[in-house]
């Protein structure tokens, strides 16, 4: 009896936890994207500790912007590694956040930044391409990213030659 109870409890917390109504998908489609910050502060004065916290909270999308969304290589040799630096800006009232890259093969290494961009500021994106096939080569990254639509594509092009 004590399982049957036990199982029971389990099943009816497990769909009181899959029913919330609010997932990241219906923020981004309502247009709610919300990020918050708290601060603490610590103050030691004649051995007694005061502490301050703060919380900001932005809300809205980030306005993600490129120096170059295609960089071109030019003519590389076969074997070669090749470097671009992608500069990322954030043109939006709310942190941008770089949550995946991807690329589309693996003779391209991006190296997205780790930290949120503050509005107005910038970071920069590493990708390596490294020429392993002769011939016109276009390979894509895709970044998933806290922007209204989601993801961004940047292209990095070249002519490898024997």
């Amino acid at each position: 009896m004590k399982k049957l109870m036990l199982v029971a409890g389990f099943a009816a917390l497990s769909l009181m936890a899959c029913n919330k109504k609010e997932d990241a998908s219906s923020r981004i489609q309502n247009g709610a994207s919300t990020t918050t910050e708290t601060t603490t502060a610590s103050t030691t004065t004649d051995g007694v500790t005061e502490t301050a916290t703060s919380t900001t909270t932005q809300t809205g999308f980030p306005k993600i912007a490129f120096n170059e969304t295609t960089h071109d290589f030019g003519d590389v040799k076969k074997g070669s590694k090749n470097e671009v630096e992608f500069e990322i800006k954030n043109e939006g009232t709310v942190d941008l956040v770089i949550i995946d890259a991807k690329a589309s093969c693996g003779c391209t290494v991006p190296e997205k930044p780790q930290e949120p961009i503050k509005p107005g500021s910038s970071a920069k994106m590493k990708v390596v391409f490294s020429a392993n096939s002769a011939g016109l080569q276009s390979k894509n990254v895709t970044l998933t990213t806290n922007t209204e639509a989601g993801s961004e594509v940047l292209t990095v092009k070249a002519n490898v030659t024997e």
